[in-house]
Parts: structure tokens; sequence; C-alpha cells
């Protein structure tokens, strides 16, 4: 690691004991590093526009899905073997019938194998099999109306554990909870612009990114109480943040995309205290990214990460 990337923040216990998987969208690539900095797995794409637009472990660690944005595909990857074992779209083309995606956003695994995505364009949300058949669909495919059972580009799709969805839309920057039979809960118009990926909170509120610069980090309740923004006091503002999530010691991690880095922010101060990359400095050595769009945790030592 060069000394430029040695010296952004580096304290190790903001982390906790997690390792932290990336989705380093800038350079076609997956990683994961520990809390010290040191790249324990990596994977590049091939054939693709751009590399992963969000990844999150499956299998109990063991896999990965992520999906493509721009290159309308989804993509699991067995970690030990870096090969991938399931895909579900045409690689970039985009589309709305078969297989085909528009800008495909936070693809989940469900416990039972079927997979959930966020097709933006397409105004939809849709569950596939793992024979890749689509066997339930949350609004209307092309129908990007504000009418009663549309969505307006929804962006963040993310299972809750009582067996709801959180999603984000960006067109009208209003958040829904939608429950197991895939109707509105509630809805909330959000205060900010272009909401993306929305993550529970440990007290049942909700952490929103909004995809702006200047960007914004909020913490916010059903009700629109918002609990806590983000105020960081040290180095530049944030640039295009695209995924913040709360940790279990109660900060704040994020992609701040367009600075080139990921970040663990101090909740009470404001203060950046970990980083992944160097701000404003895209790259791909050892310490760099290039515009990341996403990540995920996992105790660290946890099986089947290997270079």
């Amino acid at each position: 690691m060069g000394p430029v990337a040695a010296a952004t923040p580096r304290d190790t216990a903001a982390l906790g004991n997690y390792d932290v998987l990336i989705a380093d969208e800038g350079n076609d690539r997956l990683l994961i590093v520990n809390p010290q900095k040191k790249i324990l797995w990596k994977y590049r794409f091939h054939g693709t526009k751009v590399g992963a637009d969000d990844a999150f472990f499956t299998d109990h660690g063991k896999q990965v899905i992520v999906n493509l944005e721009h290159s309308q595909f989804l993509e699991k990857v067995d970690i030990a073997s870096h090969k991938p074992v399931w895909q579900y779209g045409r690689l970039g083309y985009p589309g709305s019938t078969g297989e085909e995606m528009y800008f495909p956003d936070d693809a989940y695994q469900m416990p039972g194998g079927n997979v959930i995505v966020a097709d933006i364009r397409n105004c939809r949300i849709i569950e596939i099999s793992p024979d890749k058949r689509i066997i339930r669909q949350a609004g209307e495919t092309g129908n990007c109306s504000n009418a009663k059972g549309t969505l307006r580009s929804p962006n963040g799709d993310t299972p809750l554990s009582n067996g709801d969805m959180l999603v984000s839309e960006i067109q009208n920057n209003v958040l829904t909870e939608l429950g197991p039979d895939w109707k509105p809960r509630w809805s909330l118009k959000l205060p900010i612009r272009y909401p993306s990926d929305p993550q529970p909170t440990k007290n049942g509120n909700y952490v929103i990114a909004g995809y702006t610069n200047p960007g914004k980090i909020i913490i916010i309740s059903k009700h629109g109480r918002v609990i806590w923004r983000d105020r960081t006091v040290t180095g530049r503002a944030l640039n295009h943040p695209s995924l913040a999530e709360q940790l279990p010691d109660g900060n704040i991690m994020a992609t701040d995309d367009l600075n080139d880095r990921v970040i663990v922010i101090d909740r009470k101060t404001g203060r950046v205290l970990w980083q992944y990359g160097v701000t404003g400095v895209g790259g791909s050595r050892h310490g760099y990214l290039r515009e990341p769009d996403g990540f995920d945790i996992i105790p660290s030592g946890m099986p089947g990460r290997t270079r």
C-alpha cells in the first residue's frame, strides 16, 4: 500500500471484527479487505461494460451475489473457486422481455434461493427462481407513472427480518415498506433527493443515502422524524454516496462513490474513522478504489476467502 493510501483514516476498531466486501465498480472488480486494509480476496469481471454496482454475501459467506447495473446482468460468484455459479440477464442488452432487465440494482438472495432485484428503468421489482423464472413482481413493467400499483424507478429492495421489503424510489423520493404480499404497509416522502439503498437500523429506524453532490445520509423513522444526519467534519463533503448502513457498534459505513472511497463515520462527531480508498483519487493499486458503489460486512474468519 502506498504512503497516501496508508495515511487515510485507519482506526481498525471502528469496523469491529468485520471484513468488508467492496463492489469496486469503476475497476470492474470485487474486493474483500480486513480492518487493517489487507486484501483477502479479489474477483475481476470480464466482458462487462462496468463492474458490480452492489454485492452481498450469500450462503453463509461462501458466495457473493452482485448486480452489474450498466451491463444489465446479475451474477453469483463462489468465493473459493473464483467462478460464477449462477447468472441472469442478457449481458449488455437492456430490455423488458425474457431475462432482460434495464439497470438492475440491489440483487439479494432470499432464504429459499430466489433472487430479488430492483429493475430501475422498467419500474418494477422482480423475484427470480434459481431456474430463472420471474415468479413475482411489484410495479408494472414500463409504467413509471405515479398511479396506484406502480413504482417510479425503484433502486432499493432491502429484505427485512420480518419478511417485509424496504423500497426506495428515485423519481418521487419515497420510501415504502412492502409486506410479504408485496403490498404497501406505509410510505414516506423523504427530505432528500435521489434516495438510495435504504437499510434498517437496530432501533427500528432507517438509514438512507442521498445520491447527490453534496451527498446526504440520514437516519429517519417511519413517521418521518430525522434521527440523525451526517455532518462530516473531516475532509471534503460526500459526493454521491449510494449506500449507507449502521454497523453493530452504531457508527455509519458508506460508499462515497465519486470520492473513490468507502468510509466509517462516527455518529457522534461526524469524523471519518476508517477509510479504504484515497479521497478523490481513483486508482486500482492496493489501497485505491474507483467509484465504489456497494459493500457488505461479515465477521472476520468466515470460510471461503482465499486469494
